[in-house]
């Protein structure tokens, strides 16, 4: 079973505009001009975005993008809840290095609201670290962003301890409570844009392997 984990991309978002450049009325074919913020919906950040180094969204490796995540539900989540290491509760001491991290805040039931991204539940500095001590590869939220977006100074520092430590941000995930289970099959998967700060990337899961996805075989 795959789970689309993706925001769709509308005019809701900030800073995004889908404009009709060609119809089949006048033209034949249907072509548009997206116009859309490097982090807008959900989005993978690239080193550059908080200056870790000259490593760019388009650098991203595919392996980077997909793999074996553990989930952590914390359905109670409350407005700018700082998430500690405690949050994970015994996978803090079992968590695989390389596999991915998603949080299930049910954050993302907040869109539309001003809370949602004025508010949101952030990533503590031992969270932080704690990523990248234990080689998390992706660490994916619910929220638009992993700190508050209304203080710079936090802002700057959660992403940089991140992102210098190797660990690749996923923001604004959907529908994380409808994958079964606290394991899963993840893959956010950004275009490839030229010297990219960031990306709306394409993300879902399966609860299978995806390779027994796509190719299941015969019926029997």
């Amino acid at each position: 079973m795959l789970i689309d984990l993706t925001r769709t991309i509308t005019e809701d978002l900030p800073r995004v505009s889908l404009e009709p450049f060609k119809t089949t009325a006048r033209d034949g074919w249907n072509t548009s001009i997206y116009h859309l913020y490097s982090h807008c919906g959900t989005h993978m950040d690239a080193p550059w975005h908080f200056d870790c180094g000259e490593t760019f969204i388009d650098e991203t490796p595919l392996e980077t993008c997909l793999g074996t995540a553990d989930i952590v539900r914390l359905p109670d989540t409350t407005p700018r809840e700082v998430l500690t290491v405690a949050h994970l509760g015994a996978l803090a001491e079992t968590f695989t290095p390389g596999n991915h991290l998603l949080l299930n805040t049910n954050w993302s039931r907040h869109f539309g609201e001003t809370l949602y991204e004025q508010e949101l539940p952030r990533i503590g500095s031992d969270l932080a670290h704690w990523c990248v001590e234990n080689g998390v590869k992706i660490l994916g939220v619910e929220p638009p962003s992993v700190a508050d977006v209304t203080n710079a100074e936090e802002l700057i520092r959660i992403h940089r301890i991140l992102l210098r430590g190797g660990v690749t941000i996923v923001e604004g995930l959907i529908n994380l409570d409808m994958i079964p289970g606290n394991r899963c099959f993840f893959a956010a998967l950004p275009l490839k844009i030229h010297r990219g700060d960031g990306c709306p990337c394409r993300a879902f899961a399966s609860t299978t392997p995806l390779g027994a996805v796509l190719n299941p075989g015969p019926e029997r």
